[in-house]
């Protein structure tokens, strides 16, 4: 008797990938229904996974500097200066902002993404016609495997999307935290301005702080971290982002060729310099890879972020003609800030890519 043998089914990646979107339940509605294994739409290559076991900076203590914002201006403006200059990253203390309205802010976040799952379909989709939108991976579409983690995502500025369109579990804080965080940043930015030897609002007077987005990201527990990632690596597009993050920990940043933990520091924020701010300060300022491991803990994982970014679109942007000479040339090309986002949100997340496309090295 002869048996025949079944053919074996192709991944079919791009039906799998339109099936997930159309739950519009993001990777919490699949820990919701109660899978062990994740889907193979998750599934990384080896090279990009984290072993969370011995994801510890090597480096004997956390490297990644914090930075005490009430010591004297010209002390701070020299530890950012240091700090962005060398990690791209830094933490601040005593930054003005009420830890009680943090510790809100994550707690209502959190309880956005736990809604029950018929609320938060209603914010489910990809356009920003609101101002307001829940989804999981802004490049699902487009990247090689996606990550485990959901998104709530409001445009800011500079045209905040309608109050009574946020969701209202969350409303009160996000409104707050944008205003505070914008006079944090707008404090920062003049910090970074001092350090580059410009008038103190240089930046201010380049826009850079009136396109501003929020992103609150939820990384439920993942059944197989050792076959996914939070998020992948790569680099934030624009000036500079407001990070705040919880307790559970997870955020990574490249530093001496290896990945070292930006361990969560209560009160704290996360502050790193974007792609951006690199090419305008003509890499005096270095913006670095970083990355989230996807979250073994049965106790989700809250970050969220605000990305400050210019409103004029139509403007060039590129090194400040006042820190360039003869001695230190232009390392980057100008662009409007059109051109910079398209390329930006025509890829997947990866790594250096924006830097490397505008550097005039690689136009020669």
């Amino acid at each position: 008797m002869t048996t025949i043998s079944q053919p074996v089914l192709a991944y079919d990646r791009k039906n799998e990938v339109k099936e997930f979107e159309e739950t519009k339940l993001g990777v919490k509605g699949l820990i919701d229904s109660g899978i062990t294994q994740i889907p193979s739409i998750f599934h990384h290559p080896e090279e990009n996974l984290v072993d969370t076991a011995n994801s510890e900076s090597k480096l004997g203590v956390d490297p990644i500097p914090v930075i005490d914002l009430s010591g004297p201006k010209e002390e701070v403006v020299d530890e950012i200066r240091e700090a962005a200059g060398k990690f791209g990253f830094f933490q601040v203390i005593n930054h003005g902002i009420s830890v009680s309205l943090l510790d809100g802010l994550v707690k209502t976040v959190k309880e956005f993404h736990e809604l029950p799952a018929e609320e938060r379909m209603k914010y489910y989709r990809r356009d920003m016609e609101t101002g307001v939108n829940y989804f999981s991976n802004v490049d699902l579409f487009v990247s090689k495997a996606a990550s485990w983690r959901d998104t709530l995502q409001l445009r800011l500025s500079p045209t905040m999307a309608q109050p009574d369109a946020i969701p209202h579990v969350c409303r009160n804080e996000i409104i707050e935290w944008n205003k505070e965080a914008t006079q944090l940043a707008e404090k920062l930015m003049g910090y970074f301005s001092l350090g580059l030897g410009v008038k103190e609002d240089k930046l201010k007077e380049l826009s850079c702080g009136e396109g501003r987005v929020m992103v609150g990201h939820y990384y439920p527990y993942c059944p197989e971290p050792n076959k996914t990632i939070g998020i992948a690596s790569h680099t934030d597009p624009g000036i500079l982002t407001v990070l705040l993050q919880d307790q559970v920990g997870g955020l990574q940043v490249k530093y001496d060729g290896k990945w070292v933990n930006v361990k969560p520091v209560h009160g704290a924020l996360v502050i790193n310099v974007g792609d951006l701010l690199q090419m305008i300060s003509n890499n005096k300022y270095k913006s670095v890879e970083h990355r989230v491991y996807a979250n073994p803990l049965h106790e989700p994982r809250i970050s969220i972020a605000i990305f400050f970014n210019p409103s004029r679109r139509e403007d060039f942007y590129g090194p400040l003609p006042e820190i360039v000479s003869p001695e230190q040339p232009a390392l980057y090309q100008h662009f409007t800030y059109n051109e910079f986002m398209y390329r930006f949100f025509s890829k997947e997340l990866d790594g250096k890519s924006l830097t490397n496309f505008f550097s005039l090295e690689n136009k020669s």
